[in-house]
Parts: structure tokens; sequence; C-alpha cells
């Protein structure tokens, strides 16, 4: 898994100006707050540009003229200014946030539910930890991008314009000052974002990476130490997290350099702004009024373009984010829900069916061909990687075969909705899967109205009563790991038999089990009604030895199909497995 998840960190594919821009369509059910926060921003950029102008004739006339009515009168409307702009700015704060957060929101679940309809294959593709990192940080990076873009967008390019325009119309000369400030501000810009976009893009990966090492260690806590690999793991842990300190360490220097460069080349342009205007003023060419409005012109320009700069590393961020999380939407399932639904098992059937996974060579099973009838028990059997748990994966419709049909009541199951069909097959995987809360919160996941009578009986045939003791509301730790294992297959298994079904499938699920309870377990399924179909798949001889059917699997293809006794005349390959399972039964007693 991990090598699959590594493949896929380091082959993304390169992200597109537009990645963020096809995700805007969340934006879609909350277009009012999306408008009001730029309008809103708009104005308050409206009321900062009328200020530099009150304050130049406030200057040129009031103070000049010894008017304190009208240096007063100026004050209160600059002070008016700040304040209406001050609640632009709230009012602007407020609906960007509203609108982000129901972007975020909806972005999230449409992603978890593209997610949830994902076959294993995707699944394997991609891996847990880079979907984990793509639903959760990737997302919040974008939703923080959008909230930027709604209140800056409209403001900072106003604002730099507005005071461009503003400065000419005040003396044209000195506004070129302005117009080479804000181009070699703009190529500073620039040249630092196109540093910075490869690099962000690095670091996500290597996000990812120690997002996959802290998952497979905490997983695999005990394999770890059992295996006293802790100072191996803990130096590739470390290793990754240099990587990731080294792109961060590198793309803050660079970033860091935005500020000193801008505020250099603004504080230069002041500065010669000063000294020309000195010269201006002495000729009478313009008012000292005037030479402090294009000053706050010039100083409004500095933080609109900072912000501006902000803006686009944000946007260059969250763009980064975005490709990896179209990526995800990109992604088709492999498995497609059908319409029909599967209303009872009668039959079972796998025509010619062969598998194979995404990029193997070779076939995983190939060339299934067999039927089962309803309230029939069959075993499959079958060594290591012979393909059992593959032929499970098609009858659960995990996967679906490449070649051939398994059909359903003859129809096949690809024509069958994934709730029918689920409904009707009650599975037990190999690997057992439990959720934190309670005991009864994990058996009422196939029937969540099933009563108390029912949860017991289920418990009672799943060999699980006694260490539950009567208590339902025992508390599940996350995964189950309260639990020791055999108790986990127990709970699986008990869960799989509350609520009605037509087909219970146990994918070697009583591995964990001793021999004794394990007995008691073969013996309550039997006991099971007879329309109930059991197919049992499992590595143990004893476990299906009483089995309607048995089929015996080899390196992907049916080696054998029959009763215990007649597989024992005619398929070596069974009759091997079994002369090693009493040959090793032997050596234990």
């Amino acid at each position: 898994m991990s090598a699959t998840i590594y493949i896929r960190i380091y082959n993304e594919p390169k992200g597109s100006r537009f990645d963020l821009i096809k995700l805007l369509r969340y934006l879609k059910k909350h277009w009012l707050e999306s408008i009001f926060g730029p309008l809103f921003k708009f104005l308050e950029a409206c009321f900062e540009l009328t200020v530099p102008v009150i304050m130049a004739d406030m200057i040129d006339i009031g103070i000049k003229n010894a008017d304190k009515e009208y240096v007063l009168r100026s004050g209160a409307i600059v002070v008016g200014l700040g304040l209406l702009g001050f609640v632009c700015a709230l009012t602007a704060q407020f609906f960007a946030a509203k609108a982000s957060m129901a972007f975020g929101t909806a972005l999230r679940n449409d992603l978890y539910k593209h997610i949830s309809s994902f076959s294993a294959t995707e699944l394997d593709r991609f891996g847990t930890s880079t979907l984990i990192t793509r639903l959760g940080a990737d997302v919040i990076q974008t939703q923080s991008g959008v909230n930027l873009v709604l209140r800056l967008l409209l403001r900072s390019p106003f604002i730099v314009v507005g005071a461009v325009a503003a400065s000419f119309m005040i003396d044209v000369k000195l506004s070129l000052i302005f117009l080479v400030a804000v181009i070699i501000l703009s190529l500073t810009v620039w040249l630092i974002m196109s540093r910075l976009l490869p690099l962000y893009k690095k670091t996500r990966k290597n996000l990812d990476r120690i997002t996959v090492k802290t998952r497979e260690n905490l997983t695999g806590a005990r394999v770890v130490r059992s295996f006293s690999a802790g100072e191996t793991e803990r130096s590739e842990f470390n290793t990754a997290a240099e990587d990731l300190y080294s792109s961060q360490i590198i793309s803050g220097k660079i970033s860091a350099l935005l500020n000193p460069l801008s505020f250099s080349v603004i504080n230069l342009s002041a500065a010669v702004l000063m000294w020309f205007g000195a010269l201006s003023v002495d000729s009478s060419a313009i008012t000292q009024g005037q030479i402090i409005a294009l000053l706050n012109y010039m100083t409004q320009i500095l933080i609109a373009l900072l912000a501006l700069a902000n803006l686009v590393v944000m946007i260059t961020k969250s763009t980064a984010s975005a490709s990896r999380i179209n990526e995800i939407f990109d992604e088709q399932p492999s498995v497609v829900e059908g319409e029909k639904e599967l209303c009872s098992v009668e039959n079972i059937c796998f025509e010619n069916v062969s598998y194979k996974y995404p990029g193997a060579s070779a076939y995983a099973v190939d060339g299934l061909s067999f039927s089962i009838k309803k309230g029939m028990t069959v075993g499959i059997v079958g060594g290591t990687g012979s393909g059992k748990s593959t032929l499970v994966s098609l009858l659960l419709r995990q996967v679906d075969a490449s070649e051939g049909k398994v059909l359903f009541n003859g129809q096949p199951i690809s024509e069958y909705t994934f709730a029918s069909l689920h409904s009707a097959v009650a599975a037990v995987p190999q690997k057992p899967a439990l959720f934190s809360g309670t005991v009864r919160q994990n058996l009422l996941w196939r029937n969540e109205n099933a009563s108390d009578e029912e949860l017991f009986a289920a418990l009672d045939i799943a060999q699980a009563s006694d260490f539950i003791a009567g208590d339902l509301d025992r508390p599940v730790a996350k995964a189950g790991s309260n639990l020791s294992g055999g108790q986990r297959q127990r709970l699986t298994i008990a869960r799989a038999l509350v609520g009605p079904s037509d087909v219970l499938v146990l994918d070697d699920s009583a591995s964990a089990l001793d021999y004794a309870t394990d007995a008691k377990l073969r013996k309550a399924i039997a006991s099971l009604p007879d329309n109930k179909t059991v197919i049992i798949v499992s590595q143990r001889i004893f476990a299906v030895k009483k089995a309607d059917v048995i089929l015996v699997l080899d390196e992907g293809k049916i080696v054998g199909s029959g009763t215990h006794d007649s597989l024992m005349r005619t398929c070596p390959v069974y009759a091997e497995i079994c002369a090693s399972q009493t040959q090793e039964a032997q050596n234990e007693k």
C-alpha cells in the first residue's frame, strides 16, 4: 500500500490556474454573500481614496487661511469616512467568511461523497493518507483562498488603479514616479511568486509523506516495536520531516523578501517624490496639500500591493491544493451502481470470470465458473494468494470482473443497486472493522431498528455473549483496540447476523478463534434457517469440511469442486492441504 501511495505522491499532475476556478461552483448557493463581500470592500476603497483629497483641501484652504471651522468640518468628514470604511470592512469580512465557510462545507461534503463512491481499486490507487490530507488540509487551504479572494480581489487592484489615476489628476509629471514604482513592484511580486509556486506544490507532497509515515507507524506501532524497528522508522520519519522543513524554509525565505523589497521600492519612490515635489512647491507648480495627498496615495499603493501580494501567495497555495482536489473529482469510480432492486437471492453464478488488478501482469482469478443455489453451504479453500479474497470482492461487487459475468438470479450483478445488494448479502470481512462507540452501535449497522433480543441472538450465534456479558452498552474503542483479535472477529460476525439476509459470506473471519470456539461457531451457523446461503472462505479444511460444495482455488483457478470425500480422491491440491493441516495438528498434540 505504501509503495502505491508514494508513487501517487511523486507523480501528481501539474496544477492549472483554472483549478481553483473550477471549484467556485460551490459558491453558487451563496452568490449573494459572494457579491456583497467584494461590494462592501469596494465601498471601503472608495472612502479610502477620497480621504487624501479632503486632506489636501484641509491644508491648502483651511490651514493656509487659518479657517478653523473648515479644518474641523474637513476633519469630521475624514473621521466619518473612516468609520464608514470600518463598518464596510467588517460587513465585507462577515459576508466573505460566511460564503467561504459555506464553500468549504459544500466542497468537503461533496468530496467525501465522491470518495465514498470509489471502489477498492480507486482507494488503493490513491491511498488512505493522501485522501485524508486532501479532504482535510487541502480543503481548508482552498477555503482560505476563497475567503481572501472575496475580500481583496476587487479592493486591492481598485486602490492601486484609483490612487495612480488620482495622482495623475494632481500632477502628471510626478505621477510618472507612481507608474515606475508600480511596474517595479509588480515585477518583484511576479518574480517571487513564480519561484514560490513549485515550492508550495513540493511542500504539499512532503506533507503527504509525513501523513503516510505517521499513519503507518501509529497503526503498526505493535509491529514496529516487536521487530525493534523503531529507530529505522524514526529515521525515515525524520527524513520526511526534514524534507518538509527544508521546502518550508526555502519558500519562507523567498516570501520573506517580498515585504523588504516592496518597502524599499516604495520608500525610495517616496523620497524621489518628496525631492521633486519640494521643487514643484518651490516653483508653485503644486501646493503643499497636493504633495501630502500624493504621499498618501503612495502609501495606499504600498499597502494595496502588499495585500495583493499576499492574495497572490494565498491563491498560489490554494491553486496547488485545488489541483489535488480536482484530481480526486476527475477520478471516476470503476464500479457504478445499477438501478434494479435485488429482493432475494435465488442463485449466484460465475460465468468464466477473470479479474486483473490495475498494473498487474497476471490475473488474480482466471476463468472462474460455478453456480450456487439458495440454501447451499459452499466452502472456498486455497493457499495464500490463490484468489479467495478476490473472489469475495467480486461477489460483494467491491470490484467488477475484467472478463466474464457475475450473475444474481440470472442478471448481471452490475444491474442492482448497492443498497439492495448489501441488504441481501451479509459479509464478514477478513480483517475485522469496528468503530468507536458501543457494542450496540456496532451491531446496528445492518438493521438500526433491531431489538435487544435480536442483538443477543446474533451474539449467541457468533459466540460473543461470554465477553459481552449482557452489556450492549459496553464501550468499543477506535478500531476495537480494547478487544482481542478473536473478540473483534466475533463481533463482526454478530453484526452480519443482525437483520435479514439471503446470503452470509464469511471471509476467513474465524482465523483468530481457538479450535473449540470455532467448532461452536460452525455448529451455530449450521443451525441457521435452511433457506440461507452460506459461503465460507477459509484456509482451514475443518471449517468447510461439511459444506455441500467445496471449491478449491490454486493460482486464481478452480482446480477442484465437490464434497470433502470426493475431493480427497480427485483433487491433489485439496488432499495436500488436508494432509499438511492434519500433520500440523498432530505435531501440535
